[in-house]
């Protein structure tokens, strides 16, 4: 089991599967800049992550904002909602009569997209309310600000492991504080970061054997000359 102290923000699995070198710049080098995508999911995120909302309707309860951790994972967060549903083989709920299933709901900016990251980060969540709960979670749902649409997926062993694999790979990277070389892509260009990261001034630098190399070159140049 991980120290709190060393518990990895779930939140990072998604700027991981993104963006190795910019999960580093984020977490381990503590560097961050908005830009217009970032802000606008800020403010989408506050309308739904005001920890002192329970809401119950259709006889689903909603508590938002709840913070969710994994010992065995170390990983924390909060999640921007979870779903108490009626079950008849649930969890128990203070001060309400009947069982309950548990399902964790995220918000997202954009829309559904081709690669897991957003899917990992709400199969990590399901995982820390197994932990918290002693329960199994079967589904999760990402609704997308950009369609207004619910996207139900189920937590599989595939989702799980994903995660599990990536998360270690994280831990390792935080321990030896490894902030991984650029690999520019296509996804640079919407990447808050670049400013910081400057994909395409690393793409084209040369080595420090090859700076070396080419300086003493060029003074010996100058002093023959």
């Amino acid at each position: 089991m991980y120290a709190e102290e060393d518990y990895l923000q779930i939140s990072g699995i998604q700027h991981f599967v993104f963006c190795r070198r910019q999960w580093a710049l984020i977490h381990i080098e503590q560097q961050w800049k908005d830009n217009l995508l970032t802000a606008e999911g800020e403010v989408e995120h506050r309308r739904v992550h005001d920890e002192n909302v329970r809401d119950s309707r259709n006889g689903v309860i909603t508590m938002r904002g709840l913070k969710v951790f994994s010992k065995f994972l170390g990983v924390s967060g909060e999640c921007d909602a979870v779903e108490f549903l009626p079950s008849e083989d649930g969890i128990s709920l203070n001060g309400r009569e009947g069982l309950w299933n548990v399902m964790p709901v995220e918000y997202k900016h954009g829309a559904s997209k081709f690669d897991d990251c957003d899917r990992l980060q709400v199969t990590l969540q399901a995982m820390c309310l197994e932990e918290m709960f002693s329960i199994e979670i079967n589904d999760a749902c990402i609704f997308y600000f950009k369609t207004r649409r619910r996207e139900r997926i189920k937590i599989t062993d595939e989702l799980r492991n994903r995660a599990v694999s990536f998360i270690n790979e994280m831990h390792l990277y935080m321990s030896r504080g490894y902030t991984p070389r650029v690999k520019p892509g296509k996804y640079c260009k919407s990447c808050s970061l670049k400013e910081i990261c400057l994909p395409e001034l690393l793409k084209k630098s040369e080595s420090a054997s090859k700076y070396i190399e080419r300086f003493l070159k060029e003074r010996s140049n100058e002093e023959n000359a």
